[in-house]
């Protein structure tokens, strides 16, 4: 029945521009240059990305000291939010109000 319908109508069913019969889109001069210009931006960046800015001995271990005042900081920053020491006294001192000088 399909099939019939097919070969009986030249229309395409349902939405044109959809599923799975659908027409196709005219390929057009900016979609070629948008793609060619997308594709040598793509290139581009492979050259740059495949050559390194450091070899790897200055690589290696090139960061240690930036990263251990990062985490000096870090550390100074999570102490200074930390509530000062309170000895036991501080807290049962007002159990005391009874206490007198002769005891």
């Amino acid at each position: 029945m399909f099939l019939t319908m097919v070969l009986l109508t030249k229309r395409i069913p349902g939405n044109q521009w959809i599923g799975k019969y659908r027409r196709p889109r005219k390929i057009t001069w900016q979609m070629k240059r948008n793609t060619l210009k997308h594709l040598e931006r793509e290139a581009e960046n492979e050259y740059w990305i495949s050559r390194p800015y450091m070899t790897q001995e200055q690589e290696h271990g090139h960061a240690t000291v930036r990263r251990a005042q990062n985490w000096i900081k870090i550390k100074e920053e999570a102490f200074s939010n930390f509530p000062k020491h309170k000895r036991i006294v501080d807290h049962l001192n007002h159990l005391n109000v009874t206490k007198t000088w002769s005891s």
